[in-house]
């Protein structure tokens, strides 16, 4: 095959070990080296010395990302992170020595492609945003232990307060913590706005709480206190490294379902240059929102949704729950697809139309989301919809005449 790459280096990558090989024209040259930083400048050194314009090296874990950060700011054209599935099919024995030189020889003819790595303050704000939304499903974990410790000590709480977390419930709680169980003291922090009768509540309130439970509650009280300052610290950080693109958030959050941490993570995960992408369409699929496609013989089969960013995806999808409890446009498809393929698929393909109006949000400046209106189907399909409910009245043993209704003159 033909050489494209006349200067460059295969990585291969482990915890402790880095194989690389170099190759210039008529040389070829393997070394070994350790993971440490001193070891990754060096290395860093010796390609730099040797004139290598383009480094691959496979996405192992996470031991790729300090060797991204060190080769970044050196002068290479491309520092290729290649998925490991483009080297799995590389023929040859399966040992470290042979990897890097396979790497290498791979790079040379230029069939290695990169994976798309966004620049070090994306990579810096991905990582604080995914950290926090693995910090609120650690408090959701924790409230559902203190509803866990509530029923089992049968505190009916969530049975009369429509949110235990609400001030009347959170001073139940921390008098529960302080040794307090009895029904009329209790009772007593419930806020007098509080619709439920006072004999229900005290009934509800009456419960074997055991002195480990109150143990327990105390520390799952302090959790919950300290994740709720780590939460908004997180957020306070994340706000101040986005203040550049306020108007960009504002905007997202104009799309139904879509509150400011999802916009959050919407920037952090695909960045704001839209121009990378030539249509929704390839946006979309680059998310893996894209419906699978899988054909034998003339026959369709289903087919999984690609794989993308978990975080993106948990995000999109939340979204898209939140907007099938709107009566916008966006929740019309929600619920045209939700009682025939499931709520988790209609979920999808929700987020799929929301990723669509973030790409030209993003990528126009001063666009804002424009609903089409929950009856836009409805509008659009105007025979179909007739002709359903005419077969539907048919089966019932009616017979129907219809008679369009005009406006009469002013």
């Amino acid at each position: 095959m033909e050489t494209v790459v006349t200067h460059g280096a295969g990585l291969d990558i482990h915890k402790a070990l880095i194989v690389a090989t170099v190759f210039t024209p008529g040389t070829t040259e393997t070394r070994s080296l350790g993971t440490l930083t001193d070891d990754l400048l060096v290395l860093g050194d010796w390609l730099t010395a040797a004139g290598v314009t383009h480094v691959a090296m496979e996405a192992t874990g996470v031991y790729w990302k300090p060797i991204y950060n060190v080769l970044e700011p050196c002068e290479f054209a491309a520092v290729l992170v290649v998925n490991p599935q483009q080297i799995r099919g590389m023929p040859g024995r399966k040992t470290d020595v042979q990897d890097s030189p396979g790497i290498a020889s791979l790079l040379k003819v230029g069939v290695l492609k990169g994976s798309d790595i966004p620049a070090r303050p994306q990579r810096e704000l991905r990582e604080l945003v995914r950290y926090r939304k693995s910090r609120i499903e650690a408090r959701t974990t924790e409230v559902n232990r203190v509803q866990q410790g509530l029923e089992g000590a049968n505190i009916k709480l969530s049975s009369l307060l429509s949110d235990v977390w609400g001030k009347s419930g959170t001073r139940i709680l921390d008098a529960l913590a302080s040794g307090e169980t009895d029904p009329e003291v209790l009772v007593t922090h419930v806020d007098r706005r509080v619709r439920a009768d006072r004999a229900d509540l005290i009934r509800a309130l009456r419960g074997l709480v055991g002195r480990h439970q109150q143990f327990v509650l105390g520390w799952q009280l302090q959790h919950l206190a300290f994740l709720d300052t780590e939460i908004a610290a997180l957020s306070r950080e994340i706000a101040q490294r986005l203040a550049n693109v306020e108007d960009a958030l504002t905007r997202l959050a104009t799309i139904p379902g879509v509150g400011r941490r999802v916009a959050e993570t919407l920037i952090a995960e695909c960045g704001t240059d839209m121009q990378r992408f030539p249509s929704a369409a390839q946006f979309v699929s680059w998310a893996g929102f894209s419906p699978g496609q899988r054909a034998s013989g003339g026959h369709a089969h289903p087919a999984p949704v690609r794989k993308g960013s978990k975080a993106l995806r948990g995000a999109v999808v939340e979204a898209g729950q939140a907007a099938g409890r709107t009566r916008t446009y966006l929740g019309a498809v929600y619920h045209r697809l939700a009682g025939r393929r499931g709520k988790q698929r209609a979920a999808v393909a929700t987020g799929r139309h929301i990723l669509v109006a973030a790409y030209h949000i993003l990528k126009t400046p001063e666009t804002v989301y424009e609903d089409l209106g929950a009856h836009y189907f409805e509008a659009r399909d105007r025979a179909a919809v007739v002709r359903r409910e005419l077969h539907r009245l048919e089966v019932l043993g009616y017979r129907v005449t219809l008679e369009p209704v005009t406006s009469a003159a002013g």
